[in-house]
C-alpha cells in the first residue's frame, strides 16, 4: 500500500466531498478549546512505534504524524467493550490504568454532546492503529486506521445526503446486507479485494467504511465484527491532542514567523482567525498570508513604478528558501514546494498565474 493509495482512498471514498479545510469559529472553536484543555491522560506503557511521514498534499484536511501518534497512545491502550458485553457496546472500558484515566476526566456538556452526535467507531482487534482524524466536532468527518498494508477509513456525513450516496453506490455492485456492533448497513464490492460498507443513518449522520489495501471478503468480514460504537468518553480520548486552537495561536505562529520577512500591513493578530488546525496546516496557513501579502506588494509597487517597494518584496520572496518553517515542513508535505514555485515566478520578473488558487490568497 502506497501513501498515494490512501490519498485515493480517502478521495474515492466521497469523491464529491467538499474542502475539508474548515476554518471554525464561536462555538466550535470554544469546544476544540474545551477538548485541548481537558487534563492530558496517562500515557499507555508501550510508546507507538515511529511510523515515517506520508507526503501532504496542499492545505490538506489530513492530521499531522505528531497528531496521529497521540492518538495511538490512547485508543489502542484502552480494550474496548464488545456489543455482546453484559454492559453494552456504550459502556466505558473499565480495565487498565488507562481507562481509568479515561473515566476519571472531566468533559464538559458541550463536549461530550459533541461526541454523543458523532458515529464514535473504533476498530476492538490487536494491529490496527488510527493513522488519520480530523471533522470531529461536525457532521462530517473520517477516522482511517492501518493494520500493515491494509487500510481502514471511516467516513461519516450528514443523515440527509444519505440517499444520493446510496444511488451512487448502487453503480458500483448490488448492495448486501450487513451490520456492524448491531447497525445495519449495505456492502458493495468495487472488486474482489476492495469493499466499501454504508451504514443506515443514525443520530443525524451516517456512516461509510471504505478498504484500502487487498481484503478477502472473509478477513473483511472479521474485520467488521470487531468494530464497535464506544462510549462518547472512549471516543473523545481518542482525538488528537496536537492541535493549534486560537489559545496557542500566538506562540505557534511566533515559531513560524521567526526569521520571516513580513510584508507591509501584516497583522499577526488576524492570525487568530484561522480556527483550529494541526501543525502542518497552520503553518501552510501562515505562511500563505505572508506569500499573498509580498505578492500584492509586489504587483502594486510594478503598477505603480516603485522600483524599491518592488525589489523589498522579490528579496522577501527569494528569501523564503532559507524560511526554517518550510524546511521543516517540506518532508511532510509538498506545500514548501507550491510556494517556493510561485516565489520564484515573481523573483524572474513573472506575474505567478494562479498564484490566489496556488498559496490560497483571498
Amino acid at each position: 500500500m502506497t501513501d498515494e493509495h490512501l490519498d485515493r482512498m480517502v478521495r474515492d471514498a466521497d469523491p464529491h466531498r467538499p474542502d475539508v479545510i474548515t476554518h471554525l469559529d464561536g462555538a466550535a472553536q470554544h469546544l476544540l478549546e474545551e477538548i485541548m484543555s481537558t487534563p492530558t491522560l496517562e500515557p499507555a506503557a508501550e510508546p507507538p512505534a515511529v511510523r515515517s511521514r506520508r507526503r501532504r498534499t496542499v492545505l490538506s484536511g489530513l492530521v499531522s504524524a505528531s497528531a496521529a501518534a497521540a492518538v495511538l497512545a490512547v485508543v489502542f491502550a484502552v480494550s474496548i467493550m464488545n456489543a455482546d458485553s453484559p454492559a453494552g457496546p456504550e459502556a466505558s472500558p473499565q480495565v487498565g490504568p488507562t481507562s481509568e484515566a479515561t473515566t476519571a476526566t472531566s468533559y464538559s456538556a458541550m463536549v461530550l454532546k459533541a461526541a454523543e452526535e458523532s458515529p464514535r467507531l473504533l476498530i476492538d482487534q490487536p494491529g490496527w492503529k488510527a493513522t488519520t482524524v480530523y471533522g470531529f466536532a461536525e457532521k462530517e468527518g473520517t477516522i482511517a486506521f492501518r493494520n500493515g498494508e491494509v487500510q481502514l477509513a471511516m467516513n461519516w456525513y450528514p443523515a440527509g445526503q444519505y440517499d444520493g450516496y446510496h444511488r451512487d453506490r448502487l453503480h458500483v455492485s448490488e448492495p448486501e446486507p450487513v451490520k456492524v456492533d448491531g447497525w445495519p448497513g449495505d456492502l458493495f464490492r468495487y472488486s474482489a479485494s476492495d469493499f466499501a460498507v454504508m451504514l443506515k443513518p443514525r443520530d443525524g449522520s451516517f456512516v461509510e467504511l471504505r478498504t484500502g489495501g487487498a481484503l478477502t471478503r472473509n478477513e473483511f468480514d472479521r474485520v467488521l465484527a470487531d468494530v464497535v460504537r464506544v462510549d462518547a468518553r472512549t471516543w473523545l480520548a481518542a482525538l488528537p491532542a496536537e492541535i493549534v486552537t486560537p489559545g496557542r495561536v500566538d506562540e505557534q505562529a511566533a515559531k513560524i514567523l521567526a526569521g520571516v520577512p513580513l510584508p507591509p500591513g501584516f497583522d499577526a493578530a488576524a492570525l487568530g482567525d484561522l480556527g483550529v488546525n494541526d501543525a502542518y496546516q497552520f503553518g501552510a496557513k501562515v505562511t500563505s498570508r505572508v506569500g499573498c501579502g509580498w505578492i500584492a506588494e509586489w504587483l502594486r509597487a510594478k503598477q505603480a513604478g516603485d522600483d524599491a517597494a518592488a525589489k523589498r518584496a522579490v528579496d522577501a520572496l527569494r528569501s523564503s528558501h532559507t524560511w526554517k518553517v518550510l524546511h521543516q515542513m517540506n518532508d511532510e508535505g509538498d506545500w514548501p514546494e507550491v510556494f517556493w514555485e510561485t516565489a520564484d515566478e515573481v523573483v524572474a520578473g513573472k506575474r505567478p498565474a494562479g498564484y490566489r488558487e496556488a498559496l490560497g490568497c483571498e
